[in-house]
Order: C-alpha cells, then sequence, then structure tokens
C-alpha cells in the first residue's frame, strides 16, 4: 500500500510538471531544472542573467528535498517510459544540493556524467560584528592574537561545525585556538554570539554571511586549499528533451557573469575557489 502511495504521489508530481510545462508561453525555450531547496537561490539568479543573455529562453526550477527529488526522477525513467522516449523527457538538468546525490543518481544512469560540471562553492568565511573597523584579515591571525574568542558551529551535528574545525585544523591552529573555542549550535547560533558580544569572530559558509551581512561583514575567505569547501554540480537528466539548451546552460555556469552572480550571494565559482583571486573582492563587499 505505501509503495502505491509513493508511485502515486510520484506519478502526480510528474503530472504537476508537465502541466508546468505545457503552460508557457508558446515558442519559449524552456529550461527545467530539478533542483533542492538549499541551491534554489544560486540557480535563481543564475537562471535571471542566462534569460537577460539568451532572450527567448526561460529558466524554471523543479524544487524537491533530496530523497524527493531522487525518487521523482526515479520515477519518471521506471514508472512512465512511455512519455520518456530519448529527446521526449520532463526535465533538462539536474542540481541536487552537495555532489553525494549527483553520484547515487550517476550510479543508476539517471544522468549523463560527461555533463556533469561544478558550477559553485560554499566557502568558509571568517566573519565579525558589522560594527567592527579593526578585524584579522586571514584566518592564520587567530592564532596571533590571544585574546580574540572564536565561535564556530558544533561539531559533532552541524556540517559547517564540521568543516570548520577541519580548516583550523589543516592550518594548524586548532591547538592554539582551541581554549578560546565557543561552540554554538548553528550558523544562527554563531551569529548570535556574535551579536550578544560573546565572541569576537566567527566562522560561517558565505552564503549565511552574505545574507547577514546588514549584522555581520566578511573579513577573511578561505581558499579551496585551506579547506574542502561544499561543492555544489551538475548534469543532464538522461533523457533531457535538449540536449543543446542543456549544455549551454552548463556553459553558461561556468563564465565570468556568473562567477560574479555566484559571488554576490556568498558562492564563488570553481575556477575562483583554486586561483584564490576572489575571495579579495568577497571581503568587506568589495
Amino acid at each position: 500500500m505505501i509503495v502505491s502511495i509513493r508511485v502515486a504521489m510520484s506519478a502526480l508530481v510528474i503530472l504537476c510538471v508537465g502541466l508546468f510545462i505545457r503552460s508557457e508561453i508558446a515558442g519559449a525555450e524552456l529550461l527545467v531544472i530539478a533542483a533542492s531547496p538549499s541551491v534554489k537561490a544560486p540557480l535563481e539568479a543564475l537562471g535571471h542573467a542566462f534569460e537577460a543573455q539568451f532572450p527567448g529562453t526561460q529558466v524554471r526550477l523543479h524544487v524537491e528535498p533530496g530523497l524527493d527529488l531522487r525518487r521523482t526522477i526515479a520515477s519518471m525513467q521506471n514508472h512512465l517510459k512511455v512519455d520518456l522516449h530519448r529527446g521526449r523527457g520532463l526535465i533538462h538538468l539536474i542540481a541536487p544540493g552537495g555532489d553525494e546525490l549527483l553520484t547515487r543518481l550517476d550510479s543508476k544512469n539517471y544522468i549523463r556524467p560527461e555533463s556533469r560540471r561544478p558550477y559553485a562553492v560554499e566557502p568558509l568565511v571568517l566573519v565579525v560584528p558589522e560594527s567592527v573597523v579593526e578585524a584579522p584579515t586571514t584566518f592564520e591571525a587567530l592564532a596571533q592574537d590571544e585574546r580574540l574568542r572564536i565561535v564556530i558551529a558544533d561539531p559533532a551535528v552541524t556540517t559547517l561545525g564540521q568543516k570548520s574545525r577541519a580548516l583550523l585544523q589543516s592550518l594548524g591552529l586548532w591547538e592554539a585556538v582551541n581554549r578560546r573555542l565557543e561552540i554554538a549550535a548553528d550558523a544562527r547560533g554563531v551569529i548570535d554570539h556574535l551579536m550578544r558580544g560573546e565572541a569576537d569572530v566567527g566562522i560561517l559558509f558565505g552564503p549565511e554571511a552574505v545574507r547577514e551581512q546588514r549584522r555581520i561583514r566578511i573579513a577573511a575567505v578561505a581558499n579551496h586549499g585551506q579547506a574542502e569547501a561544499v561543492v555544489h554540480s551538475l548534469a543532464m537528466d538522461y533523457e533531457c528533451p535538449d540536449r543543446a539548451l542543456a549544455q549551454r546552460f552548463i556553459e553558461f555556469t561556468q563564465g565570468r557573469e556568473a562567477q560574479a552572480v555566484l559571488r554576490s550571494l556568498g558562492y564563488l565559482s570553481p575556477i575562483e575557489a583554486v586561483n584564490g583571486k576572489a575571495p579579495e573582492a568577497m571581503v568587506a563587499g568589495r
């Protein structure tokens, strides 16, 4: 019974997506991206920029949590093959949050692996209250000033905390700052500690810092060589209905305009994360 309900719900989602697509303005090139909620903001921004550069195109997101997204894609390819002959699929691109789900989909032949490209990186950033004038400009400076109180998210229960701890360890700072560390429940807790004066500096992901830029500012950005950043990739659905259009969007995400869009939201492009040039532009909104 449970399986039947899941199949029915998946079929309903697919039907809704199909009706949604067919209701678009006739003659427009429609690009549909299946995405997770965690990457909705950057993909929406990239979609708007893509539409502006290529008039007559429309980018639409089909957003579901990771597990539901996987079930929907599986249902589309396994239960409704009558509507999914090659070149007649409903989804062009798949962009889950993080790369683990994309790897799983690849193992099930739900994507075209040769099309897979990273498009955004969430860097770790050092943040201070917006009102602070003088702040450390590198992570290494945390070890030099023993007065600085540092707050990070809980490494035991959050990805942010795990990444923050790994960064401090990779830089050889963990022992030097460990006694000055405050542990917050999550990213919001890191910001609360700073706002209440319980810490001087904190570590967040770039997008989280940018969303709170009225209260905090970025003082330093970790480059890709200093820490294992969170990387987001996208790939063509195996039954992509218009590979040329999908490839055009993939190539767009690798260009300068896309990099500027991502930076404004606190992300880096993979190229910027490696070459270390973009972090300077992100600090203090430069």
